[in-house]
């Protein structure tokens, strides 16, 4: 479980990196036409339905007992 969530990490700052770059490489054309930069759109969707995912799957794995929670114990 712990390589899936930092695979899922990467995949997350991955594509972060990926819309950072398609931002900075937009031309003058692309802004001049006043739509968004549909590659950097995408990158940031991808990014979002990940992290929507991560959560998900931690919920779930909670949820069935695969994993268990740790740090401060209730009621202190």
């Amino acid at each position: 479980m712990t390589y899936l969530v930092i695979l899922a990490f990467v995949a997350i700052l991955g594509s972060l990196a990926a819309a950072l770059v398609f931002m900075m490489r937009g031309g003058p054309a692309s802004q001049s036409e006043g739509q968004p930069n549909r590659r950097m759109a995408k990158a940031l969707a991808y990014r979002i339905g990940l992290s929507v995912l991560l959560f998900a799957v931690l919920l779930f794995s909670h949820w069935m007992g695969w994993i268990q929670p740790t740090g401060i114990p209730p009621g202190r």
